[in-house]
């Protein structure tokens, strides 16, 4: 780096240069076509953070950590969940896949110096969702559905729009289009995700009622 860039780089608010160092230190632990994912999602959770009045660092932190332990094998997941008193439900211990965004949010503790329980919280809940989430949450589960390089999702246009128009709305269009692809292709589902669908489905029918 020359003398030009360091100078650069030093007037950067402390939060650019964070995103900055944490992006190459991803770019070196994912596969080209992942980290290409994660900017992806880095890039619309800040977008929808900016929309929704959430702090936008904290988007881009959580967007590029989300996959963070997705190039691990399913060996070393299941093998950092049981000796950091990860609890394993019983779709994970079916698939180990499912694993990564538990292990993700461990990885961003312990590895990368993630302390901000908001963020870490939405690495944990980005593929299942939980109940009674978060704006982060949902901003990172989102982001991670729509950002653009995805291209295979069913009315994704229209989850786009959503997506800026109606947070709650977008979050229930896509837990419900989650659980019809999940049950047609006969798929393990995630008890989770059916739990988050079920009590978001409820708080909508009680709205309707008033």
């Amino acid at each position: 780096m020359n003398k030009e860039a360091k100078h650069s780089d030093a007037k950067r608010p402390k939060e650019n240069q964070e995103i900055i160092a944490l992006r190459k230190a991803i770019s070196k632990a994912l596969e080209e076509k992942r980290y290409e994912h994660t900017l992806g999602v880095a890039y619309t959770a800040a977008a929808l953070a900016m929309r929704y009045g959430q702090n936008v660092h904290k988007a881009q932190t959580a967007g590029l950590l989300h996959d963070c332990a997705k190039n691990l094998t399913n060996e070393k997941r299941v093998d950092i969940c049981r000796k950091n008193n990860i609890p394993i439900n019983a779709a994970e211990e079916k698939n180990p896949f499912l694993l990564h965004a538990k292990v993700g949010s461990y990885l961003a503790q312990k590895k990368y110096g993630i302390s901000d329980r908001e963020i870490l919280d939405a690495i944990t809940y980005h593929t299942t969702g939980r109940p009674d989430m978060t704006v982060m949450d949902k901003i990172i589960y989102i982001a991670d559905y729509i950002e653009p390089g995805r291209s295979q999702a069913p009315g994704l246009p229209e989850v786009r729009r959503l997506a800026f128009t109606d947070l709650d709305d977008c979050l229930f269009r896509i837990l419900g289009d989650t659980l019809d692809y999940l049950t047609a292709s006969k798929m393990e589902i995630d008890e989770a995700t059916r739990q988050t669908y079920d009590y978001y489905k409820s708080l909508r029918e009680q709205n309707t009622e008033r």
